[in-house]
């Protein structure tokens, strides 16, 4: 189904909720141009310069560049191009990119979020994956992030709270603060003529600059290199390391975890999307085929000893598998690839599931009781 709608030159698009993928892009023509799989799932609704849209399917959007944008939930993934009337996200279940926006605001992302081009500020309250942040011209606010943080070409201040590693490339403008908190290591790099005032905290601290003398066993400095007219502090609960190397992230491995992130920044985010994203798919149909089966071998020792008789459940998330305590011939399973065992390892690790639920997926997946 498509529709078309005019709203104007500047119309407030706002989504409701999106049960599936959303693809935004701002483009030069005045009408809003609005595609969806099914049209019953789809409600449309326009007062004036305000259109306000629900649907439980894919959606793809094409709005005026000036179009602001406010997104209730999307169950999917969600993609954003070229909107600078401002953006403001309140959750979104998938993976988040954003390419050449205005100014953007995110409460929650649960999966990695991507940014490249924005003209005004970002600020994230929480992000529950990766987060790769590249040219910004405002402030960047990241209240929480869950795994790792690329940050790169940032104008503004920047305030951010990390639970793993951190990479960062900032060119320091005078009178600006950058403070960055992180569980585990963090990697500085700077120009060699930057300016700054560096406060650094961690485990050690490792500084490869011309002129700077490293201490041995210092878990706390105050450094000044150049004039020191931008602020600097870090904090790590593991490691940093502060260089002018601009090709230090190649050798990251030899003094933290920073090989896992990789370093091609056009594609940090989306790449590590891809990949969970497939494993996820795989794992979920395997999880589902083996529901199915489940509840057929069910059905059948229903009919055979009636309901009354005891069963074995298998509950993980939001599968369960109610089994005869006898045991019921199952078709063989294909072995747990290495992915997949990857992937329930990372939900046990985010606490998205007990080692007990763990263990009865691997258990359940690869045909056990």
């Amino acid at each position: 189904m498509s529709k078309t709608i005019s709203a104007g030159r500047n119309p407030r698009i706002i989504i409701e909720k999106i049960g599936g993928d959303l693809s935004l892009v701002g483009w030069e023509g005045e009408d809003i141009l609005l595609k969806c799989d099914d049209e019953e799932e789809m409600r449309c609704k326009q007062d004036g310069e305000n259109v306000t849209i629900f649907c439980e399917d894919d959606v793809s959007l094409r709005v005026p560049k000036l179009t602001s944008v406010f997104i209730q939930h999307v169950e999917g993934d969600t993609s954003i191009r070229g909107v600078m009337g401002g953006i403001e996200l309140k959750n979104i279940a998938g993976d988040l990119s954003i390419r050449d926006v205005g100014e953007v605001a995110v409460d929650t992302v649960e999966s990695d979020f991507s940014l490249r081009g924005a003209k005004g500020n970002l600020s994230i309250k929480s992000g529950h994956g990766d987060v790769s942040i590249r040219d910004v011209d405002g402030n960047v606010s990241l209240e929480s992030v869950a795994d790792d943080l690329a940050l790169r070409d940032v104008r503004g201040n920047v305030s951010a709270n990390v639970a793993e590693d951190v990479v960062l490339y900032l060119d320091p403008r005078a009178g600006n603060q950058y403070s960055v908190a992180a569980g585990d290591d963090i990697l500085l790099v700077m120009p060699p003529k930057a300016n700054a005032t560096l406060t650094l905290n961690a485990d050690e601290i490792d500084i490869n600059w011309k002129g700077v003398i490293n201490e041995e066993d210092a878990t706390a400095r105050v450094i000044t290199v150049g004039d020191g007219s931008a602020n600097v502090t870090l904090s790590a609960g593991g490691d940093i390391r502060v260089t002018n190397q601009s090709n230090a992230g190649e050798t990251a491995e030899d003094f933290g975890n920073f090989a896992g992130i990789g370093f091609d920044w056009s594609g940090f985010g989306d790449r590590i999307s891809k990949q969970v994203d497939q494993v996820t798919r795989r794992a979920t149909k395997q999880a589902d085929d083996a529901l199915r089966r489940a509840d057929e071998a069910r059905r059948r020792v229903d009919e055979r000893v009636g309901r009354g008789k005891a069963r074995a459940a298998v509950n993980v998330g939001r599968w369960s598998w109610d089994l005869s305590s006898k045991g019921v011939p199952m078709t063989p399973k294909p072995p747990v690839s290495e992915d997949e065992r990857l992937l329930i390892l990372k939900m046990l690790q985010e606490k998205k599931i007990t080692a007990e639920e763990a263990d009865n997926l691997l258990s359940a997946l690869e045909g056990g009781k």
